[in-house]
Order: C-alpha cells, then structure tokens, then sequence
C-alpha cells in the first residue's frame, strides 16, 4: 500500500459504556491526536446507544474521527490498542460485553484487507448506527470500500436497534 504524499483519512468509532464513558471517549479523542502522525480532521458528535449484545449493561456513548494519518493500517491499530490499554479495557473473550473503552479502526483511505487481527473496512460498519450515524455526521460523502456512501448507508439503518439519541451540546 503506497503511501499517498498528503498520508491517508482515516475513521475511528469510539465508544465507552463504563467508568464515565462521556469522559473516557474524550479522553480517548484527545489520546487519538497526540499519535505521532495523526493529525484531527473531524469529531463528530456524542451519542448515546443501548448496547448491542448482552442488554445487562450501561448504555454506550459513541463518536466518530476522522484524522490524516502517516501510519499504516496496522500501526495504527496499534496505536489504537495502546490507548485502550491506557483506558483500563479488558478483553476478556466476551463479545459486545461492557468495555472502559472501543476504538475501531472503521477505515484506513480506501484500503481493503482481510488478514487475522484486521479487517478494512470494518465488518460491522453497514449493521451499526452507532457508528453510521455520527460517521455521517462528519464524513456522509465518503465511500465505504465496497458498498457506498456513509449517507446512503446511514439512511438505510435504523434508529431503534440499538437505541440511540444524539445528545446535547
């Protein structure tokens, strides 16, 4: 993957479901722009979902970035991983379970790979409006690799499953 002189756009979900989650996902935001080779373009938006998965936990409270990154994809997600790490999340082998804090690598440029501990664009990106609907808020023109733009996309999806609201500024 050749580096484009400018770097690529990349877009990261954030969610938190415990431990202050409106703080964890700023403090996540902030962490996210002090990368080396990570540059802010656009912050969406807080929003407030029930979970997906297992219904016995706090509700989440979920944004989306959009930076210009120098990093590949994998060093990135690393990065990511580091600042989850950072944030007291646990992977214990419980999916959907709650979680201090979630960073999803949603896409890197226009990069599409599928090899053991990443895939691009992110597999649940079409199925979340959690993710679409402040993903579109910063970005609705972008193309998802493979499907279409992040505004058809959101129009496709509903608010209900999971619940989510938009909160207030």
């Amino acid at each position: 993957m050749a580096q484009p002189a400018h770097g690529w756009t990349a877009y990261v979900g954030v969610g938190s479901n415990l431990d202050s989650p409106q703080d964890q996902v700023e403090q996540a935001i902030s962490a996210i722009t002090l990368i080396e080779g990570c540059f802010l373009v656009a912050k969406s938006s807080l929003y407030r979902s029930a979970p997906m998965g297992p219904s016995d936990q706090p509700d989440f409270i979920n944004a989306v970035v959009a930076v210009l990154t120098l990093l590949d994809p994998r060093t990135l997600l690393a990065k990511l991983q580091e600042i989850e790490q950072d944030h007291g999340r646990v992977r214990d082998g419980e999916r959907w379970g709650p979680r201090t804090l979630d960073l999803d690598l949603l896409m890197h440029g226009t990069a599409v790979i599928e090899e053991p501990g990443l895939t691009l664009p992110h597999p649940g990106i079409a199925m979340r409006n959690f993710v679409l609907l402040p993903f579109a808020e910063i970005a609705s023109d972008v193309v998802v690799p493979q499907l279409t733009d992040v505004a058809t996309l959101a129009q496709r999806i509903g608010t209900s499953e999971p619940a989510i609201e938009k909160l207030a500024l």
